[in-house]
């Protein structure tokens, strides 16, 4: 019999329902068993491989040759195997913002502060980094729970004035976004977007409203612009702002980049709203911290660190979002996104950060540096998510405010607190201004826990990467997001010494911290799952790759030159690379195509292109002969005491001839560099063994050469070719072009001199 209640008394209410704010989805079981069975049956020639090579050792006279193909062959192997990794159990996610909306209204919402950081106005425009806190101030926010910062390393002027100055045309151009509900929400992106174009259901006077809010841009990044270029500021906005100026007066600009006090200027918007409307703005602030020459100032770590003290006595939100200054917000819903996985009542008690993926909107449609990094973004980094979280790559990435300031993570009880935090409404903004200045100085940061405990790592040039490892290691972890609509987009190298650079303080930074204390090869070890700890791994050995890859990319031409595939005469079987008709090129010839097809397979379905991919293919063997090999130098250097870490800003602008050049997807060299002379003498190198060995071929007798080439040199003589192939735009910049993007002709006069002598010194002395 069921029990029945008094008349008098109401049913027990029902334990309220959990409703979860996002979603997490993998592959079909089927798709995962197939990978799995894939990779199996790679890894099985792999170890064929590996066999091979042990078990058919070369003489002592050409000893070095076969160690130098068997230590190749394993690193190749063991790198593929850690790879893997982040190809077993993709996670993809999906939000539900109509949930949070309903659960969590407006006012109930959380704050948020951003963080915007650029070095130097001559290489990172202001108008650009104009735009892109345009773009965050636009947010589909609560006005009064939100705060951009701007962090200038460089103590620019021009760079405050150009914050002035938007801080001017925010309101028309916040109006402007929210009645017409306009996408993307950066100036410059928008305007380049709709030219040419009718409104979209924008509603009527979308395009009156249009030309007004273009013409009052255009007004403003002419002022912008002209001051940068005359180089002195208009005078009525010296005295609009005295104060705010009255740091640079005197001074010698370029030693006032590193020797200066903090300038901090907020901006508040008007308490009454925009001209009296109901329009209501996020709060600007502008910070340039404290430097000294006889203090090391930790690059942008260091800019962080003071952002986040700086923020905790004006905004204190407790989730940071950190951005470059030229990844501007695609998508004005993307904070309402991001606290679906802070807000989610089960799921965020152990999520320190969320990343968001790095896209470009200026990447061309065969992607010709390989900058979109798909395959990473859409393939790797949705692996390492079900591991427990991706790492932390520096911009769009958004943190929780109290595990950046060093709170140990606890099983049994981390959420956040929200009613922790919260603006401080009882003080004026002077008085915040002067309460919160000291707080960027270096009395704040030097021999503190800043830097260690608290904030950002010190000491490496990728402070993001041991910043997010030293919190996973903690028991945190992180989640990975890559949304429909592109959440941010920035804007890519567009030259090819910009890309090498860009890879060569990557792969350098990521190298230090596998011999720091806090390498994931121990450190991490029992801490993070195997999985993690192997993609970390998989990053931070990056700059090793180039040994293996200079020994296959010049050895096996050289002795293709000379003629001599086998290293004896005795046995065919002490081959370099193996004969044609020798059954053990099955293995090699199965491992080597299968990696390529799923490579080719993977970045197809990331949305690239099939020549993207070859040239993909190309920036991965110029990274891993010139940059990764400059940083594995330059690591171990400083490893031995001998050079110390540096950090170099990627130029975020190009001159009309470049732009045009990258627009046709013509590779840009025009520089001298050592970098060049490294790939040009190889690329040189390359292409003399393989004119070397056709010559002989056609001054052969009866076919023999033909013959001879085929089946005791075929493999050496596919990889010479591929290499050729794949250099000839290379081939193209140092014989053919005429314009300013070719190969320097010092470049061209070192590379050719080098690989001649070391080709004809290889065939007359070896």
């Amino acid at each position: 019999m069921g029990t029945n209640t008094p008349n008098n008394e109401k049913p027990p209410t029902a334990a309220k329902s959990y409703t979860p704010l996002f979603e997490t989805n993998r592959r079909s079981t089927q798709s995962q068993l197939l990978n799995k069975l894939f990779a199996a049956t790679v890894f099985l020639g792999i170890c064929s491989i590996w066999f091979y090579r042990f078990t058919h050792p070369n003489p002592t006279t050409h000893r070095w040759v076969w160690v130098g193909a068997l230590f190749a062959e394993l690193w190749f192997g063991l790198y593929w195997v850690l790879t893997q990794a982040g190809r077993w159990d993709p996670v993809f996610r999906s939000t539900h913002k109509d949930r949070l909306a309903a659960a969590h209204p407006d006012k109930t919402l959380p704050g948020v502060d951003v963080f915007v950081c650029t070095a130097d106005h001559t290489i990172e425009p202001p108008i650009l980094v104009v735009n892109t806190v345009l773009s965050l101030v636009a947010y589909d926010y609560p006005p009064d729970k939100l705060a951009v910062y701007l962090s200038d390393d460089g103590a620019s002027e021009f760079t405050l004035y150009a914050m002035l100055e938007a801080a001017r045309f925010a309101g028309s151009w916040v109006g402007f976004c929210r009645r017409f509900d306009v996408e993307p929400r950066s100036p410059e992106a928008y305007f380049a977007a709709a030219a040419g174009e009718k409104s979209e259901g924008g509603g009527g006077g979308w395009e009156e409203e249009l030309v007004a809010v273009k013409k009052q841009y255009e007004e403003m990044k002419d002022r912008i612009e002209s001051a940068t270029q005359l180089g002195r500021i208009p005078e009525d906005a010296l005295l609009q702002h005295k104060e705010a100026f009255s740091h640079w007066d005197g001074n010698n600009k370029y030693s006032w980049r590193r020797d200066h006090p903090t300038i901090l200027h907020v901006n508040p918007p008007p308490a009454d709203g925009v001209n009296g409307s109901s329009l209501h703005l996020p709060t600007l602030v502008y910070l340039a911290r404290e430097k000294r020459p006889q203090y090391h100032h930790n690059f942008k770590a260091g800019a962080m660190n003071a952002l986040i003290r700086v923020s905790s006595k004006i905004s204190n939100a407790p989730i940071l979002l950190n951005l470059d200054c030229d990844m501007y917000s695609n998508d004005p819903s993307t904070l309402r996104d991001a606290l679906c996985f802070f807000m989610d009542e089960r799921k965020n008690h152990d999520v320190a950060f969320l990343q968001l993926p790095q896209m470009f909107d200026n990447v061309t449609k065969n992607d010709i540096y390989g900058s979109s990094l798909l395959v990473i973004s859409r393939v790797e980094f949705p692996g390492l998510d079900s591991f427990g979280g991706p790492m932390y790559i520096g911009s769009g990435c958004f943190h929780r405010r109290d595990v950046l300031c060093g709170r140990d993570f606890d099983p049994n009880g981390s959420k956040l607190d929200w009613t922790n935090y919260g603006r401080d409404h009882e003080h004026t903004v002077e008085q915040l201004e002067r309460e919160a200045k000291p707080l960027a100085d270096i009395a704040s940061d030097h021999n503190t826990l800043w830097g260690t405990e608290m904030g950002l790592k010190y000491g490496c040039p990728v402070e993001d990467v041991i910043t997010g490892l030293s919190i996973q290691c903690k028991g945190w972890k992180s989640m990975y997001f890559d949304p429909k609509r592109e959440a941010f987009l920035g804007k890519a190298p567009t030259t090819l010494p910009q890309t090498l650079v860009q890879h060569k303080r990557w792969s350098e930074g990521d190298f230090q911290i596998v011999l720091s204390r806090f390498s994931p090869a121990w450190y991490a070890s029992g801490r993070i799952s195997i999985g993690l700890q192997m993609m970390y791994l998989c990053y931070c050995l990056w700059a090793p790759n180039c040994l293996a890859v200079l020994y296959y990319s010049i050895i096996p031409s050289l002795y293709l030159l000379k003629g001599i595939p086998k290293l004896t005469c005795s046995s065919i079987n002490h081959n370099l690379l193996l004969q044609i008709s020798s059954p053990w090129v099955l293995p090699f010839a199965y491992a080597v195509a299968a990696k390529y097809l799923y490579s080719l397979a993977e970045f197809l379905c990331s949305g690239g292109t099939i020549l993207g991919w070859w040239n993909e293919q190309r920036t991965w063997l110029y990274k891993r002969t010139c940059s990764y090999l400059f940083a594995f130098v330059d690591t171990i250097l400083k490893t031995m005491g001998l050079g110390e870490s540096g950090f170099v800003i990627t130029a975020k602008v190009a001159d009309e001839d470049v732009a045009r050049r990258y627009d046709k997807e013509i590779m840009e060299f025009g520089v001298s560099s050592p970098m060049f002379n490294i790939l040009a003498t190889i690329a040189m190198l390359n292409l003399f063994s393989l004119i070397g060995v056709v010559a002989k071929c056609l001054v052969a007798k009866d076919g023999v050469g033909v013959r001879v080439v085929f089946d005791e040199m075929g493999l050496q003589l596919l990889l010479c070719g591929a290499l050729v192939l794949i250099n000839w735009p290379l081939y193209q910049a140092v014989f053919f072009r005429k314009d300013k993007g070719r190969m320097p002709g010092s470049v061209t006069a070192t590379a050719l001199v080098s690989a001649l002598v070391v080709c004809t010194s290889f065939v007359f002395l070896y």
